[in-house]
């Protein structure tokens, strides 16, 4: 039987003296029903694991007696995904699913075409229950990398600074978008070496519009075709961490 996982924030974290609290504590202690010597797992989202059991139980923490700690190491290759904001569920069926597939970046997308709309307040709000998506997911699939979850922002005006990342691809249905592996293959032709980090961008149903393209492009974003079949946003949103997550691990090898 596998052990419950708890989540602790790295500021919080210390090896030997965690302390779960807040809805963790109350996770732990009402619904887990742990008790005093129950064993479990508490990780930090940084790759820290501790193997733990229950020392103490409190109506505001519970506190854990360390037996081990292990770091988990980091994906070859670091993936961000730049996400048009989707209606409903999807969305968090995309981030449980790109936190499975080791992304280490999201950035939702408020794009012209996006069904969501979401003003400033909303903005902090769905941030924050994204976050607890992605915690849970963490805890869920045996995780131990956080993906960082970005305030979602316009289109517009996450492309007017140029992304960190080395390789920067476009998910489109444009006739010019190319194959992965001839823009892999180019990419170390021209750079002589293999990328380490990569930007994916997907667009809403119904795309970006051609202005929102034409800007993601003139920021070096290359169009990468998905093949003959019109995938469904979050469909092309796992489809493509998948690909790109493989073929950047096997460059690494």
């Amino acid at each position: 039987m596998s052990l419950s996982r708890f989540y602790i924030s790295p500021e919080e974290w210390n090896p030997y003296s965690l302390v779960l609290t807040g809805d963790e504590a109350y996770h732990c202690r009402e619904v887990m029903r742990h008790q005093e010597g129950d064993k479990l797992l508490a990780f930090n989202g940084q790759g820290s694991e501790a193997m733990a059991s229950v020392k103490s139980i409190s109506k505001e923490n519970v506190v854990l007696e360390t037996q081990n700690v292990t770091k988990a190491e980091k994906l070859p290759a670091s993936l961000t995904l730049a996400q048009a904001v989707l209606k409903g569920k999807n969305m968090d069926l995309v981030l449980q699913k790109a936190t499975e597939l080791g992304v280490s970046r999201v950035v939702p997308l408020l794009s012209e075409r996006t069904v969501v709309k979401l003003d400033a307040t909303d903005k902090v709000k769905k941030q924050a229950k994204w976050q607890r998506v992605l915690i849970e997911a963490c805890k869920q699939s045996g995780q131990n990398w956080l993906p960082r979850i970005e305030e979602p922002q316009p289109v517009d005006s996450y492309f007017c600074q140029i992304p960190n990342e080395e390789l920067l691809l476009l998910a489109s249905l444009h006739p010019d978008a190319r194959p992965l592996p001839d823009i892999l293959r180019e990419y170390r032709e021209i750079r002589e070496q293999r990328p380490t980090s990569a930007l994916v961008v997907i667009g809403p149903e119904g795309d970006f519009t051609p202005a929102e393209m034409a800007t993601a492009q003139r920021q070096g974003c290359l169009p990468w075709t998905l093949g003959p079949i019109v995938l469904r946003s979050e469909t092309a949103a796992l489809y493509t961490l998948s690909v790109l997550g493989y073929e950047l691990s096997q460059a690494m090898v």
